[in-house]
């Protein structure tokens, strides 16, 4: 047993005690990935669920009951989980074991008390587990603490990383514009005001950025907006000068982050008053404030306990009027996603150059182009590539760009069998060496001042198999079809999803992940509502014009290899011939730009106008990508980009 373990097993066992000692006794205690905003990357002080498992990955649930540990997640992360959790811990699989709520219902005792951190936790999930406790009279108890925080002597400090404010030359759309619009949404619903607790939300409503997340360039904040006023909470060591001003001059009041819950029981009570003075609140002084008596929360993001402050009666649970306009880029917000996404490429290309000399030249690959057999790595490397070594460069070049900030998140930097995880993090000590005879998944996404980008390239630097090039045909094919797509307005992901599984589907093939998410303007990399995906949550809102997707598909093989191809998408009004219904029609623009490999696609395979779309593509991606490249660089992308043919 390591160390580490050990440690595990150790608070697993403090944490049941605490359990038993607690009034009343907790027979269960959940344990979400969560933090109090519901965001999907949290800050290394909130990674409860992976202190107490030893689970890495991003999505997950911990159960801890009196005699057993259980961990869900989902299709992305079963091989994953398979290998981080001990033998004391058994891993439910999200879609073919029952839910957590359930599990508890069927195997927990009558009036079982399941204790939960009542922050970390969004009404949905909290009012679900409610109604199926109430088959044994099982109660949801909110704790007082977290009961994980109590064990985890060693947490990460609280850093006080000051809040930067973003230009409107980047985010598009001012502060006022955005506040007025708001207004007029809460207005319409008769609210009197809302609560705003997910944090690229309030990021993007203040025209702000932060570095509280890892990845993620948000603040650790929340807000409320009401009719005659807004509120700013975060931690006022991270408020420097020029923010007060600026918050000030926006109308925006600074709370302390702890006075939200204060607040919020003064806004139930209609006595939340603000001291800033903004021009623009004239408009409500003629308005009935009996008529406007509801609390708009978004139930899928706000926290139990802040919901716990309102009159059930009075919240106004709908989805948050943030999460659309949000999704919906701007001109401004494209065009900087646009051209994030050429000097993105660009670095990708360089990237992608340097493998394969350093591939050749320290392992005797084949390399990029050729399919000669035989690979020979020196006898003494002076330095050895590895997952991470690799994804250092990848990083280095992506620095070199004009307005870099960081990644967008952790390099999924995958060899041979560990492509086949699909959410595979590589960690320096125990990540494996590059193999000239096994595919190499890069998946990799940087954060710009004008953009968020996401891309996924898979390359083979030897001879790949038959079996490997009819995979990687297929996932492109997929991969096409979706990029190709026509659609009426009014269509949702649930309904494109299949396009690029077909094609995968002819030969008996799936992959566990959705296809697509929507993507952030200098934001977080997974932005919702809209998504692609087989899930039922992607059939509630339909693609608009100026939304960003990604297209994704993929097929991976448990101990053998994985592949997956991704591009960004803007969705964009389509020029049809017709208009049936008068509904109007979309397609997509990719706007990511790196070739594929041409030695992995089995010709054969594709269509006349998949052949067309691949040359197409390639022929825009030396002219867009070519003036960022030095003479050897350049040179590597043209030989990358020729033409394919279905003989060759």
């Amino acid at each position: 047993m390591t160390s580490s373990s050990a440690a595990r097993n150790q608070h697993l066992d403090e944490l049941r005690a605490l359990m038993a000692s607690h009034s009343p006794p907790i027979h269960a205690l959940l344990i979400p990935s969560e933090d109090a905003h519901q965001s999907e990357y949290v800050s290394e002080r909130d990674k409860r669920r992976q202190f107490i498992s030893g689970f890495t990955g991003s999505a997950g649930l911990a159960l801890i009951t009196t005699k057993e540990a259980l961990l869900w997640t989902d299709g992305r992360y079963f091989l994953q989980a398979t290998n981080q959790l001990s033998d004391r811990w058994r891993l439910m699989r999200m879609g073919e074991d029952p839910p957590v709520e359930v599990w508890i219902a069927d195997n927990l005792s009558d009036e079982a008390v399941i204790g939960i951190d009542s922050w970390c936790i969004s009404v949905d999930s909290a009012q679900r587990y409610e109604q199926a406790f109430l088959k044994k009279n099982q109660m949801l108890f909110q704790l007082s603490s977290d009961l994980v925080d109590e064990v985890w002597k060693d947490r990460p400090p609280n850093d006080a990383t000051p809040v930067i404010v973003h230009p409107v030359e980047f985010a598009g759309c001012s502060v006022a514009q955005k506040m007025k619009q708001l207004r007029e949404k809460l207005q319409h619903e008769k609210a009197s005001g809302i609560i705003i607790t997910a944090l690229d939300e309030v990021a993007w409503l203040y025209n702000v950025r932060g570095n509280d997340v890892h990845y993620s360039p948000v603040v650790h904040s929340y807000a409320i907006v009401t009719l005659h006023g807004a509120f700013f909470y975060v931690d006022k060591r991270k408020v420097t000068t020029e923010v007060k001003n600026y918050m000030s001059e926006s109308g925006i009041d600074i709370r302390e982050y702890d006075m939200v819950q204060l607040d919020v029981s003064l806004l139930a009570s209609g006595q939340l008053k603000g001291s800033a003075v903004n021009g623009s609140l004239h408009m409500e002084k003629d308005i009935n404030v009996a008529e406007h008596s509801k609390i708009w929360i978004d139930s899928n993001s706000c926290c139990l306990a802040l919901y716990s402050k309102l009159r059930p009666d009075q919240a106004l649970m709908l989805q948050s009027p943030i999460a659309l306009p949000k999704a919906v880029k701007n001109p401004m917000e494209l065009t900087g996603l646009r051209k994030a996404h050429i000097r993105d490429g660009a670095a990708v290309v360089q990237y992608l150059a340097w493998l394969d000399n350093q591939m050749q030249e320290n392992y005797g690959a084949s390399g990029y182009f050729s399919e000669a057999n035989g690979s020979q790595k020196k006898e003494h490397l002076e330095i050895k590539l590895t997952e991470v070594s690799v994804s250092d460069k990848l990083e280095a070049f992506r620095a070199e760009k004009e307005h870099f900030k960081g990644l967008s998140f952790p390099t999924i930097s995958s060899v041979g069998p560990n492509a086949a995880i699909i959410h595979y993090s590589p960690e320096a000590n125990t990540c494996a060496e590059l193999d000239a005879d096994k595919i190499y998944l890069c998946d990799s996404g940087a954060q710009y001042l004008d953009g968020t980008t996401d891309i996924t390239r898979t390359v083979h630097f030897g001879k790949p198999s038959e079996h490997q090039k009819s995979c990687y045909t297929a996932v492109l094919k997929g991969h096409i079809a979706l990029d190709a797509a026509v659609f009426p307005n009014g269509t949702t992901g649930h309904a494109l999803d299949i396009l690029a599984r077909t094609p995968l589907w002819k030969s008996g093939l799936d992959y566990r992940h959705g296809t697509g998410h929507g993507i952030g303007s200098y934001l977080n990399v997974h932005e919702g509502p809209h998504l692609i995906s087989f899930r039922p949550s992607a059939r509630n809102v339909p693609l608009q014009a100026s939304m960003t997707v990604t297209d994704e598909p993929g097929y991976y093989e448990d101990g053998n290899f994985g592949i997956r191809l991704e591009n960004v998408l803007i969705v964009k009004e389509a020029d049809t011939k017709f208009n049936f219904g008068e509904k109007g029609y979309l397609s997509f623009e990719h706007i990511t730009w790196a070739p594929y490999q041409t030695k992995l696609i089995n010709t054969a395979l594709l269509t006349p106008a998949e052949i067309e779309w691949v040359n197409l593509y390639h022929s825009d991606c030396q002219k867009i990508l070519e003036s960022y490249l030095n003479v050897q660089e350049k040179e590597w992308l043209r030989k990358a980009t020729e033409p394919i043919t279905a003989s060759s």
